[in-house]
C-alpha cells in the first residue's frame, strides 16, 4: 500500500505516518525504485495501535513502551498494567488540578459584576500581591512568543513533585481559602 491508502487503512493522516516514522514508532518504510514508501497491513496495525493508544492520552514515551510489550510475546501482563495504572494516576491528578482550576475560576466569574464600571473582580484577584498597574499601551500589544516545552516534573528537597501547574494550582488553592466565607 502507499502512504494515502495506509493512512486511509489506519485511521490517521500521512503527515501522521511520516512523523511517527521519524520519532522511531514506525519503522521507516520500505521504498520503491521511484522512492515511493510503501506499507504492509503490519504497518497499519501498527498505526491503529498508535491511533488508540493516542485516543486515551498517552505520551509518545508510553506508546512506545507499550509498543515494544505489544511486541514481546514473553512480556508480562503486569508491566503493560504498569504502563496504563501510570497513566490513569497522570489523568486523576490533571482532573484534581482541572477542577480545582475550574472552581476557581467559577469563584472569580460570580465575583465580578460584568457591568460597565471599570473595576473587575477578575483582574483585581489575578493582579493581587502586583506591586503596580502596567502602563497603559505596553501590556498586550506585544507579539504572543510561544511557550517553551512542558518540562518534567522535578522533585523539591523536600522530596515533593513540582509541576508546571503547581504556581497556579498554590494560586488556586488561595483563591479557594480568601474566597471560602463568601
Amino acid at each position: 500500500m502507499n502512504i494515502g491508502e495506509t493512512a486511509k487503512a489506519a485511521g490517521v493522516s500521512a503527515k501522521m505516518i511520516r512523523h511517527y516514522e521519524q520519532i522511531g514508532l514506525l519503522p521507516e518504510a520500505e521504498r520503491t525504485d521511484a522512492g515511493y514508501r510503501q506499507y504492509g497491513e503490519r504497518d497499519v496495525s501498527v498505526l491503529r495501535f498508535i491511533r488508540q493508544s493516542r485516543s486515551l492520552g498517552f505520551s509518545i514515551p508510553q506508546i512506545a513502551d507499550l509498543l515494544g510489550l505489544w511486541s514481546n510475546r514473553r512480556r508480562a501482563s503486569r508491566e503493560v498494567k504498569e504502563v496504563a495504572r501510570r497513566h490513569l494516576d497522570d489523568l486523576a491528578e490533571k482532573m484534581r488540578e482541572m477542577a480545582a482550576m475550574k472552581a476557581a475560576l467559577e469563584r472569580l466569574v460570580m465575583s465580578c459584576h460584568g457591568s460597565d464600571d471599570p473595576h473587575c473582580a477578575i483582574l483585581a484577584e489575578l493582579a493581587a500581591d502586583s506591586p503596580a498597574t502596567p502602563e497603559p499601551g505596553r501590556v498586550g500589544q506585544q507579539p504572543l512568543r510561544k511557550t517553551p516545552a512542558r518540562q518534567p516534573r522535578q522533585v523539591t528537597e523536600a522530596g515533593a513533585a513540582s509541576s508546571p501547574h503547581a504556581d497556579l494550582m498554590a494560586w488556586t488553592r488561595n483563591v479557594h481559602s480568601a474566597h471560602g466565607s463568601h
